[in-house]
């Protein structure tokens, strides 16, 4: 575990415990860092973006897959699992372990907890224990029964007299017993071919191991070659949020500025947008005056004239009417008719009395002198301003916390250059290439140990292949050399040397069966118990368990792997967390929960953003004082306008007047009546005379009355006009001046509770900047830095080499070899049977007839 040291060292910068400790001493409680309830929603916070963590590429791919061997390994398998079903005894294993701490003693065994754990360890061994006294019986009883089976033969009995009976099932007999054997032969040969398959696939594999080992190295190398600059780009990214921040700082005014110039306008713009509505009715009020004085000129001119007019209209009709032709009884009802009307021919509206607004006028341009829309626009460019005078009354804050700023960019970066990481890179890497070059060193021997095992397996297996060799021959001998009408005396040599070949594969499957039982009864007992308690434990991650029991190693030590890295066994650190972490190619900082050694995220928040930094964003005041809304100007020519005197102008004699006709009668109807009462008298000079004053009539109303009625339309609309805006004027012009110095007043009174709170959420936003960037932080370095792939890939290497290479390989040959052991049995039976029918007889039976 030296590397896995080498590594914490690389990725902490050689962080001590004194410096947790004083992090500790510096931290806060969580309840005192916690920020009070928050009356209004901060502001969202522009998402930074940091790039992506240079990553690093393993090449390892630490997968195995066998191939058609598979299904070899799979039969092995499948046959441990039916000797051993019981599942791994872990509780078993942690117990003996505990109990046995100090050291295996005899005496100890005699305790009833320890005879209760030799009783469940034989229990779960039950079926490697019947299997391999098998083995054993099959090793000492071989030799036994082949020494009695030679002896007695050599004293002609067990088949060893040379001399056959002759049986009339003699043909059936040799043949079921050639095709037992010939059965018995290929299913030893199949047992031989997976023997052999697994002995040259340890040795293929074991060329494969070299790969994986080069790959594991060349990772580490790659995992401690990028650490430091993945390390470096997380320093480096401070300065994304940094510069952030400097542009929010050289944008204060357009930002908090604009915050308070938002949150004021809600108050300030209306009041001043009255006023400038204001200054437009003043304008209006004045042309209304104007129309109004004007207009009333014209009516009174016109007045005078169309009275004129008129009374000598109604003379001249009068002494037309006093024509002698008027007498006539026909036409004196129509003159007299005539006459009746003519006092209808005068003026209705009499605007001769009606006031002058002559003085309210004068006043009116008088106020007008002063120009209250400049005034007001004054107003709002001086509260338009406000992001300008925030910049200036904050320049020293922002120069005060960019030198902050690059204080903490240099801090972050001399405490990366404080550690020796290049010196413990060259270290580490050195230490690896040298444990590389050991390791290759070990290559030619391995090899030359590997040649040997290959070679004393295939000594093994030639073994069985000599007894299928003999029996194979005597085979083809016997059955080649048999001759149906031969009696066991005359036997040809080929048949005889058959039977003498069966026999020879019969004593060398004495002299080697035992031999080849005992290689896989001893091969059985390990390779089984290292598949059932090693391989499928590491397998499905059963042995991380025992290893991670607490207080295993020690009683007073509760978790053995941070003790033996960190010296502190109270770490919540486990072999099987670490190993599923690096699984997942997480970041070791997170794997081994460096956070307990150095806490990179308390001091990021002591650096980044610290105590100095927050006080001096604290200490932002905006004074709003210099802002004026409304100048005295302003303010006096609105109180002018209210007294103006256009609101003591006697609007309804106006509109009486106004309302009335400008006649008593409609002079076009007027002369239309008399065109018609004239077409009643008889053709003349009295006819005539009336058709010409109705003529006269109408050009009057053309030239006089028309004017007239355009003149008192002016009028009217004017008057309404001035009535509708001078109704409560003094009162609309107080409210408007309320409501200015009331926005006033709040601007320089009350605005400082606006000012702090949007310079809380001002500076909440950069703090959020350095939130993200640590939060980043936090989280490359979970998943995105010294990604520790590589310490996973190590464990699945080791799995795969120790197991799938190995262990599945040995159970594999012993699988095949002990299958031929327990076939070479029949073998013998039957080749001994066979060797009867083969062999020349000294003596046979003879039947006379």
């Amino acid at each position: 575990m030296l590397w896995t040291s080498w590594l914490v060292l690389l990725l902490c910068w050689g962080a001590t415990s004194g410096e947790q400790q004083a992090d500790e001493s510096d931290g806060t409680p969580a309840k005192a860092r916690a920020d009070p309830p928050r009356q209004r929603s901060p502001p969202p916070v522009e998402p930074l973006d940091f790039g992506f963590v240079p990553a690093a590429v393993y090449d390892t791919h630490a997968y195995y897959e066998p191939g058609p061997i598979g299904i070899l390994f799979h039969m092995v398998h499948a046959f441990l699992y039916a000797i051993q079903p019981n599942p791994f005894p872990k509780d078993m294993i942690v117990k003996v372990i505990q109990q046995n701490m100090g050291g295996i003693k005899i005496e100890e065994w005699r305790k009833p907890d320890n005879v209760v754990l030799l009783l469940q360890w034989i229990y779960y061994e039950v079926g490697f224990l019947t299997c391999a006294t098998i083995g054993i019986t099959f090793v000492v009883l071989i030799p036994i029964i082949g020494m009695c089976f030679c002896v007695c033969r050599c004293c002609e009995n067990c088949g060893g007299e040379m001399h056959q009976r002759q049986r009339k099932n003699a043909d059936c007999q040799r043949g079921f017993y050639t095709a037992s054997l010939v059965a018995t032969s290929i299913f030893i040969t199949l047992g031989v071919l997976i023997a052999y398959a697994a002995n040259h696939n340890v040795t293929t594999q074991i060329k494969s191991t070299r790969r994986l080992i080069n790959t594991n190295m060349r990772d580490l190398k790659t995992f401690a070659n990028n650490t430091p600059a993945q390390v470096q780009y997380l320093t480096a990214q401070y300065t994304t949020a940094k510069n952030k921040v400097l542009s929010d700082l050289d944008n204060i005014g357009p930002l908090l500025g604009g915050r308070i110039h938002s949150q004021l306008e809600k108050e300030v713009v209306p009041s001043l947008d009255t006023a400038l509505r204001m200054a437009g009715a003043m304008r209006e009020t004045k042309e209304a005056l104007e129309n109004v004085s004007s207009s009333l000129e014209v009516l009174q001119e016109g007045t005078a004239k169309l009275q004129a007019s008129l009374s000598g209209e109604r003379a001249s009709l009068s002494n037309t009417l006093s024509d002698p032709a008027c007498t006539n009884g026909a036409v004196s009802h129509t003159c007299n008719t005539i006459r009746s009307t003519l006092s209808q021919l005068g003026i209705n509206a009499d605007f001769s009395e009606l006031p002058d607004v002559s003085h309210a006028l004068a006043n009116i341009n008088t106020v007008l002198k002063t120009d209250l829309s400049n005034i007001v626009q004054k107003g709002y460019s001086s509260f338009n301003d406000t992001p300008k005078l925030v910049h200036e009354q904050t320049k020293n804050i922002v120069s005060g916390v960019k030198g902050m700023l690059d204080k903490v960019g240099t801090e972050i970066n001399s405490f990366s250059k404080m550690f020796p990481v290049e010196a413990s890179l060259v270290n580490f890497t050195n230490f690896l290439n040298q444990g590389q070059k050991n390791i290759e060193s070990y290559y030619p021997q391995v090899d030359q140990l590997d040649f040997y095992r290959w070679i004393g397996c295939v000594a093994a297996l030639c073994m069985v292949v000599l007894v299928l060799a003999f029996n194979t021959l005597g085979l083809l001998c016997g059955a080649c050399g048999y001759d149906k009408q031969a009696t066991p005396t005359t036997r040809g040599c080929l048949s005889n040397t058959g039977g003498n070949l069966l026999m020879a594969g019969v004593g060398f499957s004495f002299i080697f069966a035992w031999v080849l039982m005992a290689i896989v009864t001893t091969l059985f007992v390990v390779g089984g118990n290292v598949e059932k308690l090693i391989c499928e434990p590491l397998a499905n991650r059963q042995l991380f368990k025992i290893i991670d029991t607490p207080f295993l190693v020690h009683p007073a030590k509760k978790n053995f792997l941070p003790g033996m890295l960190f010296q502190n066994p109270n770490i919540d650190l486990t072999l099987g967390s670490l190993y599923r972490d690096c699984h997942e190619n997480n970041g070791l900082y997170h794997s081994l929960q460096l956070e307990t050694m150095f806490n990179i995220n308390s001091f990021l928040n002591r650096t980044v953003y610290n105590k100095d930094l927050a006080k001096v964003f604290e200490s932002v005041q905006v004074d709003l004082q210099d802002i004026m809304l409304l100048e005295q100007a302003g303010r006096d020519n609105l109180m002018n306008f209210a007294n103006s005197g256009v609101g003591e102008i006697d609007y309804e004699a106006y509109l009486a007047e106004v309302n009335k006709g400008v006649t008593l009668v409609d002079l076009l109807s007027f002369s239309t009546d008399l065109e018609a009462q004239a077409d009643q008298l008889p053709r003349g000079a009295l006819e005539n005379a009336l058709k010409g004053h109705a003529s006269s009539i109408r050009q009057i109303h053309r030239d006089q009355v028309v004017p007239m009625l355009q003149a008192m339309s002016t009028l009217s609309q004017s008057i309404k006009q001035l009535q509708r805006m001078s109704n409560d004027l003094p009162v609309k012009v107080t409210n408007i001046l309320s409501a200015i110095d009331a926005a006033e007043y709040l601007i320089t009174h009350n605005a400082s509770h606006v000012v702090k709170r949007e310079t809380k959420g001002y500076t909440q936003s950069l703090e959020g900047y350095f939130k993200q960037y640590t939060e980043w932080v936090k989280n490359s370095l979970t998943a995105e830095v010294a990604q520790c792939k590589p310490i996973s890939n190590i464990v699945d290497s080791m799995e795969i080499v120790a197991c799938s290479f190995i262990v599945d390989s040995v159970n594999t040959f012993w699988f095949g070899l002990g299958g031929c052991c327990i076939l070479l049995i029949p073998s013998i039976i039957f080749s001994v049977k066979l060797a009867k029918y083969y062999r020349r007889m000294d003596t046979e039976d003879v039947f006379e007839e």
